[in-house]
């Protein structure tokens, strides 16, 4: 059970967000008490703040004159991450946010705090919940001693896991924002000895010699992670993000290399969760559905 009061506001309220062509140079800093972040996508930027900033956008596009600004949008906070952000408990976790007293009962576990930002994983989506149930399933059977994060977003997963009793975790993404905002999660957690946060691409990272893959992340990425010989060389594997046409696929590649679907959660007969276990063989993986 969690009790919550808060006893300061949120440091979010609205975002203003400049969606620029082009990527800032990698020298940039900005110097701004208004500034978030910068999520980059492909050769677009799209840069946070707090308050209106024109001013600072300006000062940018003219000494970064590569850059084009194409929109501004702005957003309360909570629709950007799709609904209020209170503390919430899944199994053994309990999940809370600093700006939010809290008083976590009947648990030895530490909480995780968690500081989302901008960035993807700030647990009110269903899969990332899925996968913390996954998470809590597992370790209260199995000792595992290592897993990489794929697609880390915040850290979440990472630090739930972490938190669980993992000793070795490498979390990666390749948003910058995001590593950005996972460090800071890890550090505010005191967990810098069990995660580490990388930059980069999962499919660059899939090989390592780790006892768990987790991997709550786009198809597309799913599908290239599910034909290399280093998915099926983990024990266990933690999957999510799947739409039930794609989960349909994912479960039939995952049988044709003898692995086993231990427990699996649907929400609202959309979102698709798996934990598993792989086998000891490895065959060329089809996929039934999609391309690429």
């Amino acid at each position: 059970m969690i009790s919550n009061r808060v006893s300061s506001a949120s440091p979010y309220q609205d975002l203003y967000i400049y969606h620029l062509e082009g990527t800032l140079a990698r020298s940039t800093v900005i110097c701004d008490d208004r500034f978030l972040g910068n999520w980059e996508e492909d050769r677009f930027s799209f840069l946070f703040f707090s308050e209106p900033s024109e001013d600072a956008i300006n000062a940018l596009l003219k000494s970064q004159q590569h850059l084009a600004l194409l929109d501004r949008f702005q957003f309360p906070y909570q629709e950007w991450q799709g609904s209020e952000l209170p503390p919430f408990r899944i199994g053994r976790l309990n999940i809370i946010f600093p700006w939010m007293e809290t008083k976590p009962q009947g648990n030895s576990i530490p909480p995780i705090v968690l500081d989302p930002g901008v960035v993807f994983g700030s647990g009110t989506h269903p899969t990332t919940r899925d996968c913390l149930k996954a998470l809590d399933f597992l370790l209260y059977e199995e000792r595992i001693e290592s897993a990489i994060d794929l697609g880390t977003g915040s850290g979440l997963l990472a630090l739930g896991a972490a938190r669980l009793g993992v000793d070795k975790i490498i979390a990666i993404d390749n948003n910058p924002l995001s590593v950005i905002t996972a460090r800071k999660n890890v550090a505010a957690n005191k967990m810098e000895g069990a995660i580490l946060v990388v930059r980069g691409r999962a499919e660059d990272f899939i090989d390592c010699a780790l006892d768990l893959v987790i991997a709550n992340i786009h198809f597309d990425v799913m599908k290239r992670l599910l034909r290399s010989e280093g998915f099926f060389q983990k024990k266990w594997f933690i999957i999510s993000g799947l739409l039930k046409g794609e989960a349909r696929a994912v479960a039939e590649g995952l049988f044709s290399h003898h692995a086993e679907i231990i427990e699996s959660w649907i929400h609202e007969g959309m979102w698709h969760t798996y934990l598993g276990k792989n086998g000891s063989k490895s065959f060329q993986f089809h996929f039934n559905k999609g391309k690429g």
